[in-house]
């Protein structure tokens, strides 16, 4: 990856005494596709009208490509927002649309017109230039608002849940779409979005929030298969999040039974939160199974059957190609490497900055 691009340096903001970010650090790099990733009131979308302009933070600086761009009005910067809601200009044709920007900088109408033709055609709407927006779906409208963002050629693309109203088909098109823009235009994208489907299709980067917090930042492999702690398990992915005991190294009890695991160094005896991944869970024959339990319900979900699992008293979340009809006796086996172990955190404010121990 090349070089730093973005710097947001102890970034504070507080509304209506409700602190909203709390002291965020985070650092974002040239050509990079990173998303912002969390449930509503994380302070995600905070943190992009910040680097848009649209908030000024309590305490803090946003450093741009060396610059410090804090006070500078959103049109001063070299970044363009695609809100969730499109905003285009009901009154106006879909050329007129993308050209408006262009218009305020005072462009030439031969520039101008390269430019709708270069944008429509980039995001696969040639020949929409004399069509009025109302006359389009949502997908072409969203479209649209992203090619009048990239006529501007803004070194940052910031994307507020651009998708979030659209069906899951046109989502899924759009994002592909997404990355083939990111991919052409190499410009940077942000993006925020609750979705973690989204985030593991489409990004470089993720930084995973919760309270203002960051949680853990990775790619989307490291965030789904190493989570730092149970809030970033639970929100990325179905996982089974249990309470264990760390014997000692390599050996974990979980519900009673012992079960070996690769993790050390987390002492003799020490309470640990236990993440298990459902696809990472064989059902055997009962007397194979380091427990043993009985299968309570069962969904076919396409690709596999998802199953819940009563054992030991707990409820296991199992997904498997193989069907184990409802009420079948089953062991349950987990490869040491498939066990995930994380400290425990010691206190609620402890969860919310979990990240980086």
């Amino acid at each position: 990856m090349s070089n730093k691009l973005i710097d947001l340096v102890n970034i504070t903001k507080s509304f209506d005494g409700e602190v909203v970010l709390d002291d965020l650090n985070l650092y974002i790099r040239e050509n990079e596709f990173l998303t912002l990733l969390g449930p509503s009131g994380c302070g995600k979308t905070t943190t992009l009208r910040i680097l848009g302009g649209f908030e000024n933070p309590d305490k803090g600086k946003v450093i741009f490509n060396g610059e410090d761009i804090t006070h500078l009005p959103p049109n001063k910067r070299q970044l363009n927002t695609v809100f969730q809601k499109y905003a285009l200009f009901t009154h106006m044709s879909i050329a007129e649309n993308i050209a408006f920007g262009l218009k305020l900088r005072k462009k030439s109408k031969a520039y101008i017109d390269d430019k709708i033709k270069y944008a429509l055609k980039l995001v696969n709407l040639e020949g929409y230039e004399n069509r009025r927006p109302d006359s389009l779906s949502g997908g072409q409208q969203q479209r649209i608002a992203i090619a009048r963002a990239i006529v501007n050629e803004p070194k940052v693309l910031l994307l507020d849940e651009p998708l979030g109203a659209l069906d899951l088909k046109l989502r899924q098109d759009m994002q592909y779409e997404l990355i083939r823009l990111k991919n052409e235009l190499g410009i940077t994208f942000i993006y925020v979005t609750h979705d973690q489907e989204e985030a593991l299709t489409m990004s470089d980067t993720i930084v995973v929030m919760n309270q203002g917090y960051i949680q853990q930042i990775g790619t989307p492999e490291d965030i789904y298969n190493e989570p730092q702690n149970a809030f970033v398990a639970d929100f990325i992915g179905d996982s089974n999040i249990l309470h264990g005991t760390m014997i000692e190294d390599r050996l974990v009890e979980i519900l009673g039974a012992k079960f070996q695991c690769v993790d050390e160094g987390f002492g003799r005896n020490r309470p640990v939160d236990v993440v298990i991944r459902p696809e990472d869970i064989d059902l055997l024959a009962p007397e194979e199974g380091t427990i043993q339990g009985v299968v309570t319900h069962l969904i076919f979900k396409g690709v596999h059957y998802e199953m819940e699992v009563m054992a030991n008293g707990f409820e296991w979340l199992v997904h498997s190609t193989d069907m184990f009809p409802v009420g079948t006796k089953v062991g349950i086996h987990v490869d040491p490497f498939d066990i995930q172990i994380m400290n425990k955190p010691e206190s609620e404010d402890e969860e919310a900055v979990a990240v980086g121990e």
